[in-house]
């Protein structure tokens, strides 16, 4: 089934046709730039523009950075902060703007969800792990193949520093501090050996843009799980939203509790 896919973060939204059996794009990725202000109606407004541009009127999957409950955001977005967007219903504004049925998750959880199930985490069973680091960093835990919603790992505090996992080891972070990949990876390391300390997961999957590069740091992060660069990289945001439209109307393996459905009606 040819679902369209879109992928909201703070630097811009990009959206593609996939078909989302088989994780495949099947149209180009189209992206524009997020509004500054970041505000509701703005970002409404540009995704909307977007499935006008492609043509489209069928169901939409959307991926959004926050904690989404049942389509509706409940945090600020994550390491951006910007406020308005507690308790917006997401999934109902975006269906009432594009007269399409519309499905909005935690960006975070459906770009790991297309990695599980379509790129390095394919038939690996048993506790996995995956992070998408960029801007901030955002997790998914899955256990033989089912995930477990809105974990937001990139908030957890290491003892004895006063920010944030995604405040000290981020891309983000790296680019502004100049951090060389040493440095960088073995602040990983020490990240992601505690998250094994609270989970002890077999395979742990690094994404996000930066995993193209996963062998500048990848040397410095030791654990006992499998470490294995993503395959999707920044193509797992909108093919994962696809899949979560597409567990509404045709139930799949895979299933995303806390995402939310309008029916477009």
């Amino acid at each position: 089934m040819e679902l369209l896919g879109i992928d909201i973060g703070g630097s811009g939204i990009k959206a593609a046709i996939v078909n989302a059996t088989t994780g495949e794009l099947v149209t180009e990725r189209r992206r524009l730039p997020s509004p500054e202000t970041f505000q509701p109606d703005e970002v409404v407004g540009v995704a909307a523009e977007l499935v006008k541009d492609f043509g489209y009127n069928g169901p939409i999957g959307v991926g959004f950075p926050a904690v989404v409950m049942r389509g509706t955001v409940v945090t600020p977005p994550t390491a951006l902060a910007f406020p308005g967007w507690e308790n917006v219903n997401l999934a109902q504004r975006l269906s009432a703007a594009t007269g399409c049925a519309t499905t909005v998750a935690n960006d975070a959880d459906v770009a790991c969800l297309a990695e599980m199930y379509f790129g390095a985490g394919k038939g690996r069973t048993g506790v996995v792990m995956v992070f998408t680091i960029g801007t901030g960093i955002g997790s998914a835990l899955f256990t033989d193949g089912h995930i477990v919603p809105n974990t937001e790992l990139g908030r957890l505090y290491l003892r004895g520093r006063k920010k944030t996992i995604e405040q000290w080891a981020s891309d983000r972070v790296r680019e502004e501090e100049k951090l060389g990949w040493k440095e960088w990876g073995e602040r990983l390391n020490e990240y992601l050996n505690y998250v094994e300390l609270l989970f002890w997961p077999d395979v742990i999957i690094i994404g996000g843009g930066v995993s193209k590069k996963h062998e500048k740091f990848f040397p410095y992060i030791k654990l006992r799980a499998d470490l294995l660069p993503a395959s999707l990289r920044n193509e797992a945001g909108i093919v994962g939203a696809a899949m979560a439209a597409l567990d509404v109307h045709d139930p799949q393996p895979w299933d995303l509790p806390g995402a939310g459905h309008a029916s477009g009606e």
